[in-house]
């Protein structure tokens, strides 16, 4: 098996730029859908379609469907840990607290998957130099929404959902590299994840919101639906797994850090919203912070001041 790339390359940064503006994009679709679906359906709708959408193009292509019990029970799990698990708790604890809090707490996926490669991924060590890129990144995340956001009015269960949410992004990061293992292709991979999750949020949604909902939506909220998941779900999720095969994923969950810059400067460019001061400190300390989990840059500047003069 060729081994991943734990410094990334030109094509594997530009795949994270892409699933960051993806990703980053999705709030603006998630806010309009919200105004007629309920949390848990609007979950659920985003990964049965982009399922059928997935499906669709492995049928269209011509790849084989895995028939392995092992492989269905990875995706299942998969869809637990990426979706089900992270999306119902975030949605609970963004009930209680604020969401730019939310944010900043969710950005902590990367620190947890150093911590978790680190146990079960011989090839993702933790090192000193991952750790304090970071800790750099979530400082710069931090100063783009505004340490303000932390009030002492916040629930201590309500963060400590979402920083569950974000070790479970984690763990599913670490989990998925197996599908490289089994021989599946990120895009039937992305398909039977997103069904594992379908499969979760479905019954869950009817239980909990029930079907009147889908009805009375209205068609912009439909359309902002369908382009969540489409977009921002089955396009990102094949973007996403092929990321993990070939950069692993600690480095693929960098993404978390760089969605709030894709999110600012979009609403920007599009939403006529301010771009402050620190937005532009902390893009700068999240670009520190990319280079340090990287790695190249800065082992390029050591050798280059070990070199006798």
């Amino acid at each position: 098996m060729t081994p991943i790339n734990t410094t990334m390359n030109l094509r594997d940064w530009l795949l994270l730029l892409i699933l960051s503006l993806l990703w980053g994009g999705s709030f603006f679709f998630i806010e309009v859908a919200l105004q007629s679906f309920a949390p848990f359906t609007l979950v659920a709708v985003r990964v049965a379609l982009a399922a059928l959408a997935l499906w669709l193009v492995v049928s269209l292509t011509g790849l084989a469907v895995p028939k392995s019990a092992e492989v269905w029970l990875a995706f299942l799990i998969m869809g637990l840990l990426n979706n089900a698990v992270p999306f119902g708790l975030i949605v609970w604890g963004q009930t209680h607290i604020a969401s730019g809090v939310a944010s900043i707490l969710n950005a902590t996926t990367p620190l947890f998957a150093v911590v978790v490669a680190g146990f079960f991924l011989p090839d993702e060590q933790a090192t000193p130099l991952k750790f304090a890129g970071v800790f750099i990144g979530l400082f710069g995340v931090a100063l783009m929404i505004g340490l303000s956001s932390f009030g002492g009015d916040q629930h201590l269960l309500a963060q400590l959902a979402i920083l569950g949410a974000a070790c479970s992004y984690a763990v599913a990061g670490v989990y998925g590299r197996r599908f490289r293992r089994l021989g599946v292709s990120s895009i039937v991979t992305a398909a039977g994840q997103v069904t594992g999750s379908a499969l979760i949020m479905l019954p869950l949604a009817l239980f909990i919101d029930g079907a009147g909902v889908y009805v009375s939506a209205s068609l912009t909220s439909w359309l902002a639906l369908v382009s969540l998941a489409l977009v921002c779900t089955a396009l990102a999720y094949v973007i996403y797994f092929r990321l993990l095969a070939s950069a692993g994923a600690t480095n693929l969950l960098l993404v978390t850090l760089l969605v709030p810059i894709s999110a600012i400067l979009l609403g920007w460019l599009f939403l006529n919203e301010s771009l402050g001061w620190n937005h532009a400190l902390g893009i700068g300390c999240i670009a520190i912070g990319l280079s340090c989990i990287d790695g190249r840059l800065w082992r390029r500047r050591n050798a280059v001041g070990l070199q006798p003069r």
